[in-house]
C-alpha cells in the first residue's frame, strides 16, 4: 500500500526539474499578479506541466504559496547576509542592511515586500503562508535587535524595533508613494538613532 504524502513530506523533498519550474512560475505569478488572482491552471500552464503535476509536487495551492514565500525569504536572507557579513563592525552592518534593501527593491521588489503583500491577501489565520510571513518579520526584528546590541547601543530591544519600522517604512514609501530616496533616508535616520543611543 502506498503511504500518503503529507505537506511536510513534500516540502522536505528535493525539487525535481518540473517542481522547480512550477515554483519559479508560481513566484513570478504570485508576486506580480497577486496570490488570490492566480489559479493553479495558470501556474501549470506557465510551468509547462499539467495541473495534476502541480498538485502531485506540492499538494495544494496553500502549500505552494507557503513554499513560494519560503523560497523568496531564503533568497532575501542570503542576499542580506552576503552584504552584511563582510562588514567588520555591527554599526556598519546596520547601514549595510539598508544598502542591501535598496539593491533588492531595485532588482527583485518592484511591488514591495512579498511577505506583507501575501499577509494582506491571506485572510485565513491558519494559512501556512501567513506563518512564513510572520516568521520572516520576527527574524528581521531579531536581526536589528542583535546588531544594535552588538553595536553597544542602549536599549537594543526598542531601538531594534525602531530600525525594523524604518526598514518597513522605507519599503512602503518607495513602492507605494514613489519616494525614490526612501531607503537612503531610512539609512541616515538609523545612523542618527545609533548615535543617539550611544553606539560608538
Amino acid at each position: 500500500m502506498t503511504a500518503t504524502r503529507t505537506p511536510q513530506d513534500r516540502a522536505a523533498r528535493p525539487l525535481t526539474p518540473a517542481a522547480r519550474r512550477i515554483l519559479d512560475a508560481a513566484e513570478d505569478l504570485f508576486y506580480t499578479r497577486g496570490i488570490n488572482t492566480v489559479g493553479m491552471d495558470l501556474v501549470a500552464e506557465r510551468a509547462g506541466v499539467t495541473k495534476k503535476t502541480v498538485y502531485d509536487r506540492f499538494g495544494s495551492k496553500a502549500a505552494l504559496v507557503a513554499r513560494y514565500l519560503r523560497a523568496r525569504d531564503e533568497r532575501w536572507r542570503a542576499h542580506l547576509e552576503s552584504r552584511t557579513e563582510p562588514v567588520p563592525d555591527p554599526r556598519g552592518r546596520v547601514a549595510a542592511t539598508f544598502d542591501a534593501l535598496e539593491e533588492w527593491l531595485e532588482r527583485d521588489g518592484p511591488r514591495g515586500c512579498a511577505m506583507v503583500n501575501a499577509y494582506a491577501e491571506l485572510a485565513d489565520p491558519g494559512h501556512p503562508g501567513r506563518a512564513v510571513a510572520e516568521g520572516q518579520k520576527r527574524w528581521l526584528r531579531e536581526l536589528y535587535t542583535g546588531l544594535t546590541r552588538e553595536a553597544g547601543a542602549r536599549d537594543p530591544g526598542p531601538l531594534g524595533d525602531t530600525l525594523t519600522m524604518l526598514h518597513e517604512g522605507a519599503v512602503l514609501a518607495r513602492t507605494v508613494t514613489g519616494v525614490p530616496d526612501a531607503v537612503r533616508t531610512a539609512r541616515a535616520a538609523a545612523d542618527a538613532l545609533l548615535t543617539a543611543h550611544g553606539a560608538p
